[in-house]
């Protein structure tokens, strides 16, 4: 490989953004369905992930997304396309370990040997006391317009859980 090719490789290693402390974990696999068949190798897919919000309890998010079967997809090399669905519920008591920012970061997951990574973020619409979670794909050069965005209403959860939290409280 040409020295050219060793430096752009370094380069990009140094520069990858890494997932920030306040991100999920690796997510969930719920269920995987084939989509395309291929004789040789391994099928497309769409694949459906679970992830709880790390600073919020009581949000979940479902997203699917499309994984690249043959050669390059079983390797890792393949690169993944953009479309991303989501959706988000409450699925117990909501409560806010911290302060957070809007638009920060609830999972980062690359989806490409170089440069593309799928983002889930979380904002807060204070005025209806909504969660609201975005995800988009983008890449490190040139952006993509592919998007889908969840709404979560802070509702109280049970008989027992009189007091709802404003989210508006704990936005930076």
């Amino acid at each position: 490989m040409p020295w050219g090719r060793w430096a752009w490789l370094a380069l990009a290693l140094l520069l990858w953004p890494g997932a920030p402390a306040s991100a999920a974990d690796e997510p969930d696999l719920i269920f995987r369905r084939s989509t395309v068949f291929k004789m040789l190798s391994p099928n497309d897919k769409l694949a459906t992930y679970g992830v709880d919000d790390p600073e919020v309890e009581g949000v979940a998010c479902h997203f699917t997304v499309p994984e690249r079967g043959g050669f390059k997809g079983w390797l890792g090399l393949a690169e993944e396309v953009s479309d991303i669905s989501l959706a988000c519920r409450q699925i117990g008591p909501i409560r806010f370990k911290d302060k957070m920012e809007q638009g920060d970061d609830m999972f980062r997951k690359r989806r490409s040997l170089f440069f593309k990574k799928m983002q889930i973020v979380r904002g807060c619409d204070a005025k209806r006391n909504v969660l609201v979670y975005m995800v988009y794909s983008d890449k490190l050069i040139e952006g993509s317009p592919k998007n889908s965005t969840s709404s979560v209403p802070i509702m109280p959860w049970g008989a027992a859980d009189a007091s709802v939290q404003k989210c508006g409280e704990f936005i930076q």
